[in-house]
């Protein structure tokens, strides 16, 4: 029996396995990523996905691995270990994690939306989890001090929750279905709040930005304000089907006998309709745009531009990662 021929060390295992300039290749790359199973992977497991994936990037190449065991392997390291720190990941942070969580927390926002206390409670804790997944998922090697993630933190949650009292006074007077979209107002606003403010050090101090290689040419605030701008229209749009499908749904199922017999089915129902949502709207919504993006160097600041042109005349484009 012959072994199979060793792999080749060229692999580019930096960059995803599908070709990120087209919306297919991002969104096949995102469904692995935002792999809900990813979580069930024990300690060990990841432990060894991420000594094949340094192994192979200093060159050494198991016996006998394959091209999917590599790629199975890369996926598995970055569902789990941040891309720019190399750290393990808060569990609840990853992006596998976002299916599972926000299907808990959206549903039972759509589901207690009608009374004071539990608006505040669910759109707490909805913004509790949003700080610690952007936090999780920041751009570049930059730590963030507590009293950024503090402030963050409060600013959002008062947003979340003063916007949702705010439109369910608004409501009152209005069809039922209208307050249904409340939360989802909410959490709109909120997300425009939350992502700029928990990485307010990238746009007080830009974030690395690259040329095509991933030679570091320093950092931009042009390009930071462009990545979290990209990142805020993505997580609305995640949030914009699980939030605006359900609520129709949920709407004609209570006009039926069935709800009123079985009224605990409610937040059940709910949640899995999210769930449903939202299994296909993370990958999809964070395949908007490139997790690598681009801007042509003419959009930097001028001093980061001339820094540049003095190295490399003939630049045009940099690159930088977005953050999710």
């Amino acid at each position: 029996q012959k072994m199979p021929p060793s792999l080749p060390a060229t692999i580019n295992i930096r960059e995803p396995r599908w070709d990120q300039s087209t919306f297919q290749g991002r969104a096949k790359h995102f469904f692995m990523v935002t792999d809900p199973r990813n979580l069930l992977l024990s300690g060990a497991t990841l432990e060894e996905a991420r000594r094949v994936v340094e192994d192979y990037r200093a060159g050494t190449v198991p016996p006998g691995l394959t091209e999917d065991q590599l790629w199975r392997a890369k996926y598995i390291y970055d569902s789990a270990f941040h891309p720019d720190t190399g750290e393990k990941m808060l569990l609840v942070g990853r992006m596998s994690a976002q299916v599972p969580m926000n299907m808990t927390i959206t549903g039972c926002m759509l589901t207690f939306y009608r009374t004071t206390p539990a608006v505040l409670f669910w759109q707490w804790v909805n913004q509790s989890f949003n700080a610690i997944v952007n936090y999780t998922n920041r751009s570049g090697d930059a730590p963030i001090t507590p009293s950024q993630l503090g402030t963050a933190y409060v600013s959002a949650t008062t947003g979340a929750v003063v916007t949702a009292l705010g439109l369910k006074s608004l409501t009152k007077h209005l069809p039922a279905i209208i307050g249904r979209y409340v939360p989802f107002a909410a959490v709109a606003a909120a997300n425009c709040i939350n992502i700029p403010l928990m990485r307010q050090r990238e746009l007080k101090l830009g974030i690395p930005i690259t040329d095509e290689n991933g030679n570091r040419l320093g950092e931009s605030t042009a390009a930071a304000q462009k990545a979290i701008f990209q990142v805020v229209v993505s997580r609305i749009g995640m949030a914009a089907p699980a939030m605006a499908i359900p609520p129709v749904i949920m709407n004609a199922l209570e006009k039926r006998a069935f709800l009123k017999r079985y009224p605990y089915l409610n937040a059940p129902l709910q949640v899995g309709l999210v769930g449903l949502c939202l299994v296909f709207a993370t990958p999809l919504c964070c395949a908007l745009f490139p997790q690598k993006s681009s801007m042509p160097v003419s959009r930097l600041e001028p001093e980061v531009q001339a820094r540049i042109r003095e190295k490399d005349p003939q630049l045009e484009t940099v690159y930088f990662n977005k953050g999710l």
